[in-house]
């Protein structure tokens, strides 16, 4: 199929789904539509999204009514990819292509799993510093969306046909060679910085300014990259001078999603992130003694907030 990407289903309006939704918006305002029911379909018909100060109503459709899709965009937590599969059944067709943008190394296999592999790319964001509020969403940097087949030596057909997606939307984005290395880096990034960020209660700009954090992230990553190691994943040291360039483009009051999710009393990741490192240390014999500490003060943080609602 060589035709230009003309429909695009996003699933999830938060702080990635909305930046996205109104850049393809903004491009053409046919083109694209939320997935989305209940209360928050509602809310989503009636008030838009906000977007750096700007309203976007981009039009939205029930999971039932949702009209097929060239492209999905699936933007969602990792506890609630579940629910997003199934509700983005009816725009998936026999040409579509799905694209996961969440935080984690398994979404896609749980996509491929349910609708085939053929039908699913590898993607991660990286370098945005989206800050949501509501239904408001604000960033300085756009950062990047990294997304191509499990092996881009040759670049397909359908990467060739969303990354001209991207570029007439103005969304920055690379097709790496090796995107499970690519994967795993980002999250070796979420496990250090999400978590970190969201103990200590830090924005990007305390986090490049506090040598105990910096300290903290590290040793979290390392884990990571142990563990990477040993699944045979092209992940080392070099890595950490890369996620600190990273760092170093962000907005200095911008915050990680982790810590806006403790901020706003909503459940976090730390299952998908610290609990997923210790089952796979446990699976190798690598010590994670960092990821254990995050994981019980991370919990500790999510019970106090449960409690006091």
């Amino acid at each position: 199929m060589n035709r230009p990407v003309q429909k695009i289903a996003v699933i999830g309006a938060g702080a990635l789904g909305a930046v996205y939704g109104s850049l393809l918006f903004t491009l053409d305002r046919d083109s694209v539509f939320f997935i989305a029911d209940g209360p928050r379909g509602q809310r989503l018909k009636a008030d838009g999204v906000t977007v750096n100060e700007t309203s976007f109503h981009i039009p939205v459709f029930a999971p039932e009514e949702a009209p097929v899709a060239d492209l999905v965009i699936v933007a969602v937590k990792h506890r609630q990819l579940d629910e997003a599969i199934a509700g983005i059944r009816r725009a998936v067709g026999a040409d579509t292509v799905i694209l996961s943008v969440m935080n984690g190394i398994d979404s896609e296999e749980r996509l491929a799993a349910v609708y085939g592999a053929e039908k699913v790319l590898y993607a991660l964001s990286i370098g945005i510093d989206a800050v949501r509020e509501g239904n408001a969403v604000t960033y300085q940097n756009l950062g990047r969306i990294l997304f191509g087949e499990r092996d881009n030596t040759e670049q397909s057909a359908r990467v060739r046909r969303i990354s001209g997606l991207f570029s007439r939307a103005g969304i920055a984005h690379e097709v790496p060679q090796d995107m499970v290395r690519s994967l795993w880096f980002k999250y070796m990034i979420n496990v250090g910085v999400n978590q970190v960020s969201a103990v200590l209660g830090m924005t990007y700009g305390s986090l490049r300014e506090s040598a105990g954090a910096r300290e903290m992230m590290d040793a979290a990553m390392r884990e990571v990259i142990a563990v990477a190691v040993a699944k045979k994943v092209d992940l080392s040291e070099r890595d950490l001078d890369e996620w600190y360039r990273v760092l170093g483009t962000l907005g200095a009051s911008g915050k990680t999603s982790m810590l806006q999710d403790v901020e706003a009393g909503r459940p976090t990741e730390v299952d998908m992130l610290a609990g997923t490192m210790i089952a796979m240390g446990e699976q190798y014999r690598i010590p994670t003694p960092v990821n254990r500490e995050l994981f019980s003060e991370l919990k500790r943080i999510e019970n106090e907030k449960e409690r006091g609602r």
